[in-house]
């Protein structure tokens, strides 16, 4: 049976309209989307407000048609968060520390409530359009106007400029949608303006390790639209991308070029033995994760006893002491010193699983439906990219952002594919 017929057939649907559910998800993706950088902890709300709808479930009891593919999706989140915090309780770390991880399991309830009630589309991309905007003319105005020299919101500098950067990705993914609504120009220009924006706020972060990643990420972005906008469009849009990174690096107000440059001398400075630089230091951390690796790789040094480990090392010369006081400022070196060879297949799987899943739909014959497959590839390619410098779900707001995110979009798919129209409209 169709699922909005379903919920609507209902006794509970008939308490809660099926208009009300998709209003009330709407405008919390909405809010996913618009204020996650411009707010303090802006990226909790509308991921709050899911969560709380997803308390309606056991009394709605809406039929799903949940596929092996749903169940892989909740698995990889669940599995991810239930054995982190196993072997955090394994360890005896304290329970504070079970924050982070848990918030992937949380992301489930949230699936199945967007499967339920699926947003708006135009309330999607109309989110991240807002929230593209929004960023750039935050870090415009802290880097003209009130002189800081790394743009930032109310997270990490390097969080406020890769989020910045994977909203401004979604805003090309949903260009698919755009071109088969009826103001097609209009929706055209806006996602292009929210794609340039997300660019740009990354650019005014100072923030270079998103920027590794974009040739896979266009390569995502070609597969899903390659043949359909041709070649030439897809190299104008390469152009205006590169057009406005020329731009942003050769004016001196930007501090852009500054950025570059100093990665090239902090790297020269690192093999004449100063690790002391911003590289450096990062270099020394990937240094001292990787001798903690190779001593114990299948159980890992736990929570604290990475801290531990990496003092040793460095009390006995083999790293500064930034690096024993801080995470290994990449992901995939992280989990596995910490957690061992489980939490990097943890990791590994929450990334590649959506990747396979999402990436089977690049080819959809709807586009409305192919849009959203495509932001939900980039999401994974994206903070696999992120995670090459930083630890990113060692922060809130990387935890929020993919796991929810990864919610939403699998959720609005499904329910696209489960509605006889193949779409989320009303």
């Amino acid at each position: 049976m169709p699922i909005e017929r379903a919920i609507t057939n209902s006794p509970a649907g008939r308490a809660l309209p099926l208009f009300t559910g998709r209003g009330y998800s709407s405008l919390a993706v909405f809010l996913m989307g618009a204020i996650a950088l411009v707010v303090d902890s802006g990226y909790t709300y509308g991921a709050g407000l899911l969560l709380l709808g997803a308390l309606v479930l056991p009394w709605q009891r809406p039929q799903l048609g949940l596929e092996r593919q749903d169940v892989a999706m909740m698995a990889v989140l669940a599995g991810y968060s239930l054995l982190f915090v196993l072997q955090l309780w394994w360890e005896g770390a304290d329970v504070s520390t079970f924050d982070r991880p848990s918030r992937f399991l949380f992301a489930v309830p949230v699936l199945l409530f967007v499967l339920a009630f699926p947003p708006r589309l135009s309330w999607l991309w109309s989110g991240v359009v807002a929230g593209s905007l929004a960023t750039a003319g935050w870090a415009l105005w802290q880097k003209l106007f009130l002189g800081i020299e790394r743009a930032t919101g109310h997270t990490y500098v390097i969080q406020f400029g890769n989020i910045s950067m994977l909203f401004g990705l979604f805003c090309l993914a949903g260009l698919g949608w755009a071109a088969v609504q009826p103001n097609t120009r209009r929706w055209v220009a806006m996602l292009l303006l929210g794609a340039l924006c997300g660019a740009l706020g990354s650019l005014l972060s100072g923030s270079r390790g998103g920027w590794i990643g974009l040739p896979f990420v266009f390569w995502v972005l070609y597969r899903a639209y390659g043949r359909i906008v041709g070649r030439r469009l897809v190299l104008l849009a390469l152009a205006a991308l590169l057009t406005l990174g020329t731009l942003v690096y050769t004016l001196p107000q930007t501090g852009v070029q500054q950025r570059v440059q100093q990665a090239f001398v902090d790297i020269e400075q690192y093999q004449q033995g100063n690790k002391w630089t911003s590289v450096g230091a990062r270099l020394d951390m990937w240094q001292g994760a990787i001798t903690l690796i190779a001593e114990k790789p299948l159980t890992g040094w736990g929570w604290n006893g990475y801290q531990r480990g990496m003092q040793v090392l460095a009390d006995h010369g083999g790293v500064i002491q930034f690096a024993a006081d801080n995470h290994a400022h990449n992901e995939y070196l992280d989990n596995f010193a910490r957690r061992g060879i489980l939490g990097v297949l943890s990791l590994l799987a929450l990334y590649l699983v959506p990747l396979r899943l999402f990436a089977r739909r690049l080819g959809s014959a709807n586009l409305e439906l192919r849009a959203v497959a495509t932001a939900g590839a980039i999401l994974p390619v994206a903070f696999m990219d992120f995670g090459l410098s930083q630890v990113f779900f060692g922060h809130n707001s990387g935890v929020m952002v993919y796991a929810f995110w990864l919610a939403v979009l699998w959720s609005t798919m499904r329910a696209m594919e489960l509605t006889p129209s193949g779409s989320c409209k009303p």
